[in-house]
């Protein structure tokens, strides 16, 4: 079972850096609910409940944001993240580590609906990736540890990449 977890989770982690390389906010979010239904999996495997159950909703979430994005479908999936902790807390008593995957959660869930510029997602998803990677870690998930500094390194590469280009486009250009 371990060997088919991890095979969810590498899966995840190819999907997920095709996503980031997307410029098309749509086809991120499509590719991107791919790479999580994938890593959900894989960390239900693994027995991470809380990432299992964040990864699945936000990857419905995603699928649901590339048409809808009204405040009502923000608030349901916040209320079903804090819904989803607040059980796990206090009905299954899992540890406090739990928090850190819902609080990374959370700022996807925010920032995939709220947010509407890729660069400013790919910012804010930077502090969710550290979160993710902290829990990752804490439950022994390798492919979900890779997942994350493979985000990580994915984000932080097409914001040099836009910063880059974006200075460029500021010198002036030698006439000859």
């Amino acid at each position: 079972m371990l060997i088919v977890a991890e095979a969810f989770g590498a899966l995840a982690v190819i999907l997920n850096f095709i996503g980031y390389r997307q410029n098309d906010i749509n086809r991120y979010r499509f590719i991107s609910a791919l790479a999580l239904a994938s890593v959900s999996a894989h960390f239900f495997m693994l027995g991470a409940m809380a990432a299992g159950i964040g990864c699945l909703l936000a990857c419905i979430r995603n699928l649901i944001a590339m048409r809808y994005r009204q405040v009502g479908v923000l608030y349901a999936f916040v209320a079903l993240n804090i819904g989803f902790l607040l059980y796990e807390l206090f009905v299954m008593h899992h540890g406090l580590m739990i928090l850190v995957a819902y609080a990374s959660s959370l700022i996807f869930t925010v920032g995939s609906i709220v947010l509407q510029d890729a660069n400013q997602i790919r910012r804010w998803f930077v502090l969710a990736e550290v979160l993710g990677l902290i829990y990752a870690i804490s439950v022994g998930s390798i492919f979900g540890s890779v997942f994350n500094v493979s985000n990580l390194f994915s984000i932080g590469l097409k914001l040099w990449q836009e910063r880059r280009t974006a200075s460029t486009a500021n010198y002036p250009k030698i006439q000859q």
